[in-house]
């Protein structure tokens, strides 16, 4: 496995046709897309899966195979361009197409709760995230800004990438990703469009689509403000749950919940110039499918989860943005990244914490956005430890 960057760089700027796009991020990206399939051999979320009788080498390749064989057609069908450079990612980087679509399945496994197989149980996840959105008088220049903590294992954090990218035909975008997938976790397009990805546990993730990700990355590179992407998000097929935070160079924001088929957009409440979210749904409609309050993690899940209640951590952690964000003061890059380090009201960092310190999640990148300048700033780590580097599309 390598080690993670602690400065963050641009690893790889591509651009030109699809398939071109694709080798480059492959040949790019070719160190940390090797180390992700080794890294899957000590994956918890992924060997848990595994049946006892199955050797890993069989098992893999059963995985990677069943992957692509779900996955390729609908991705191609939806998004041609991205199965293109997914084709040219594996190419470049020496590897397997059934390998990369296994990365693409996993992502929509992270959100996809199994309530069937012990209820009220559930299999693993694999990560969390919260999200902060400001404009306008919440926001101490008046401009909008987005601040996130992406938090995941410990395996994934090496595979963090920054990369341009330029299809032919579409906007620029500077992406924030995991090396071996073809769409964003985060990214910021050249019109000041800015996309940020955290998962939501559904129990109705939909059939076999195209990942989150590839749909995030898809907006980028054709939509320039939040109502063009919402258009955008609402007629693409996609697997998995989702919480968006939407922001653009003019202000306008929302919150775009998705699970399965079913899609709603929050905005600020009259008056406000502030969102925020974790990973547990806010509409009445994503509720209907989300991990019920009383759902917990299954023997089936890594050790430090099982037993636990599922929603736990969303749940304390938007009640105390709830707390943090009622009587602030306009907030600027240093007050949301105090914000973003918070350890509670006992100051003791735990899973539940907006800057979460588990035994198996953790913050693992810290970023802020800011739209109109066209501006990010980016550490890997905890938040409370961030060292932030700039960089401007």
């Amino acid at each position: 496995m390598l080690l993670v960057e602690t400065r963050p760089e641009v690893v790889v700027s591509c651009r030109g046709k699809p398939r071109e796009v694709g080798q480059a991020l492959g040949e790019g990206l070719k160190d940390h897309i090797t180390a992700a399939r080794e890294a899957l051999y000590t994956l918890d979320g992924f060997r848990c899966l595994q049946p006892w009788w199955l050797p890993y080498s069989a098992y893999l390749y059963w995985a990677e195979f069943q992957a692509r064989t779900l996955l390729e057609s609908p991705v191609r069908a939806a998004y041609p361009d991205l199965a293109e450079q997914l084709t040219g990612m594996a190419e470049g980087a020496g590897v397997s197409l059934n390998a990369m679509y296994l990365f693409q399945a996993l992502e929509s496994a992270m959100t996809a709760l199994d309530i069937c197989c012990a209820p009220p149980t559930a299999a693993p996840t694999f990560a969390a995230c919260t999200a902060v959105a400001v404009r306008g008088r919440c926001s101490a220049t008046g401009r909008p800004i987005v601040a996130h903590n992406f938090d995941n294992v410990d395996e994934v954090k090496p595979l963090y990438v920054l990369r341009e990218r330029h299809g032919a035909g579409q906007l620029r975008s500077l992406e924030f990703t995991i090396a071996p997938l073809a769409g964003a976790v985060d990214g910021m397009n050249e019109a000041g469009l800015c996309i940020t990805y955290n998962y939501g546990f559904t129990t109705c993730p939909g059939p076999p689509a195209p990942s989150v990700s590839m749909l995030i990355s898809s907006a980028l590179g054709h939509c320039s403000n939040v109502r063009e992407a919402i258009s955008h998000i609402a007629n693409a097929p996609r697997c998995g749950g989702a919480l968006l935070m939407l922001v653009d160079a003019a202000g306008d924001m929302a919150a775009v919940e998705l699970g399965g088929d079913r899609m709603c957009v929050r905005s600020p409440d009259v008056g406000s110039d502030l969102l925020y979210h974790s990973n547990a749904y806010w509409t009445a409609e994503l509720k209907e499918i989300e991990a019920p309050a009383e759902t917990c993690y299954s023997n089936a899940a890594p050790v430090p989860l099982r037993g636990r209640r599922v929603m736990e951590s969303p749940e304390k952690r938007d009640a105390r943005l709830a707390e943090l964000l009622q009587s602030q003061p306009p907030l600027g890059s240093q007050e949301l990244a105090k914000i973003m380090a918070d350890h509670g009201d006992q100051n003791e960092a735990s899973d539940c914490t907006i800057c979460m310190h588990g035994d198996y999640w953790s913050t693992t990148a810290c970023l802020q956005w800011s739209p109109a300048e066209r501006q990010l700033r980016i550490a890997y780590g905890p938040a409370c430890e961030a060292r932030y580097r700039e960089f401007s599309l």
